[in-house]
């Protein structure tokens, strides 16, 4: 009887999100009217909200750019042994870890406690036995995600800071609430950082609530147990008031990010590879193999030997979508990790069916960016840790810097897909030479030239400086 019951909470989590789906073109023509946009700049975060063992970076969620694609970006900085409390949000998150490692947990309505300990584990001066749902590993390079309203928790277990650059899909029609994020806490005592920002902006404040002394207004904001009644938390648990009290975390002062002194002792299973879990699980998805408890969330996109498209003169790319990572259809989400060599470009392209959120990793590179009327909304220089978003059906062109370029796009489809101005699979491609020559008002040869001189598909291996302006320049 508890297995059913088990099932049936899992199936309704995995049907109020595919019933949600068809929700989504309505999002989008409220916020179609935002799209009306002359100018593009490159973005980076424009405040923090320090916390014991790390902080977070938030971009303006106001700007023009993150209005018209619906979606916000944040970036945690998580220190060794620091834990980012356990939270919830009102939208999907997708979350690229740029850098470090560690484990996370997420916790799904109606999943059994599958990881549990029949020996006594030793915490202080007391020992008992644990059993809680499944925990997750993650890498450098590894595209982690998490359902709406799906509480969740992300711990540092390496030497090194872990860097986490994560899209928020604010107008998801998994959002019923407003077009911002809000993040529920569960624990702790967090100051509001992009919440407070938001507040501040319906009132008219320029931002994030600093005064015109520059001093900050942020106050500590509690987690969701502080606002019930102490007498009510100590029925529901079972607990003494002593107990409960420990709930409303009121005298916490370590903020959103704490960190755990002696390591934190969970039941987890060791580390391994991508590629021995692909192998042991053996054969195609045949889409009967998952439930909503065992989906697979994590899924890392810096392998070279993966690549979608690969040139050795001008680099590879590599895409994430709802075939390679199946949750990814109830979040309507997919990613991109590309890697451009010195001066390689990547063919002119729009995307057909998503908005796209470029973060720039390493280096630099050259963009230009241009609307339906022709005009060039952005042509400038994107740099390591700046953010571009490209409005759907606009036309990109990107040219890597002398040092190279990475990124990583976030995409408001979970099929995204792109159609190319140049190259071998390009629009021009496909065109008759015919109706090439017509429309430009150019020759028959000059038309085939243009069709077939560049034989590479999407990335470009440089030309000679000699042969045109570079972009950006």
């Amino acid at each position: 009887m508890a297995n059913i019951s088990i099932l049936s909470l899992s199936l309704s989590f995995l049907l109020v999100f595919h019933g949600c789906l068809a929700l989504r073109p309505f999002q989008q023509q409220q916020q179609q009217n935002q799209c009306q946009i002359q100018r593009i700049n490159a973005l980076q975060p424009n405040e923090r909200v320090q916390a014991e063992a790390g902080w977070t970076d938030f971009f303006d969620s106001s700007n023009q750019q993150f209005l018209c694609a619906g979606v916000e970006v944040i970036r945690h900085h998580i220190q060794p042994q620091g834990l980012l409390l356990p939270s919830y949000v009102n939208t999907p998150l997708m979350v690229y870890i740029l850098q470090g490692r560690g484990y996370q947990g997420t916790m799904l309505p109606g999943c059994p406690e599958t990881f549990q300990s029949s020996q006594q584990l030793q915490e202080g001066s007391g020992s008992f036995q644990d059993r809680h749902q499944k925990i997750r590993h993650f890498q450098q390079g590894d595209v982690v995600v998490f359902p709406a309203g799906a509480a969740h928790w992300m711990y540092n277990d390496g030497q090194e800071e872990v860097i986490a650059v994560a899209l928020l899909d604010s107008t998801n029609s998994a959002n019923q609430l407003d077009q911002f994020h809000r993040r529920f806490f569960l624990a702790g005592n967090p100051q509001q950082g992009g919440q407070q920002q938001q507040q501040q902006q319906k009132k008219g404040g320029k931002s994030w609530g600093r005064s015109q002394k520059g001093q900050s207004q942020e106050e500590g904001s509690g987690n969701i147990f502080r606002g019930f009644d102490l007498e009510m938390l100590a029925e529901v648990f079972n607990v003494e008031q002593e107990t409960a009290e420990k709930l409303q975390s009121k005298d916490d002062t370590r903020g959103h990010i704490v960190k755990v002194e002696r390591g934190l002792q969970v039941i987890r299973p060791p580390m391994k590879s991508e590629q021995q879990e692909e192998r042991g699980r053996g054969g195609a998805a045949n889409g009967f193999e998952e439930t909503i408890c065992s989906a697979k969330m994590t899924h890392n996109i810096d392998d070279p030997s993966r690549a979608d498209f690969y040139n050795p003169q001008a680099g590879w790319c590599n895409n994430l979508n709802s075939f390679k990572l199946p949750i990814l259809q109830m979040l309507q989400l997919s990613a991109e990790r590309g890697v451009l060599r010195r001066n390689a470009i990547v063919s002119p392209h729009w995307l057909m069916n998503a908005h796209s959120i470029i973060y720039v990793t390493k280096g630099d590179m050259g963009m230009q960016i241009v609307n339906h009327e022709g005009q060039t909304v952005f042509d400038d220089q994107i740099q390591e840790g700046q953010l571009v978003v490209v409005p759907q059906n606009f036309a990109v062109v990107q040219k890597a810097g002398e040092q190279g370029c990475q990124w990583i796009a976030f995409r408001t489809n979970d099929n995204a897909m792109i159609n190319t101005l140049a190259g071998h699979t390009s629009a021009l491609r496909a065109m008759p030479v015919n109706v090439i020559a017509n429309a430009y008002q150019m020759t028959a040869e000059q038309a085939w030239s243009l069709k077939f001189n560049r034989k590479e598909t999407v990335m470009f291996s440089p030309r000679s400086r000699s042969s045109g302006r570079s972009i950006a320049a």
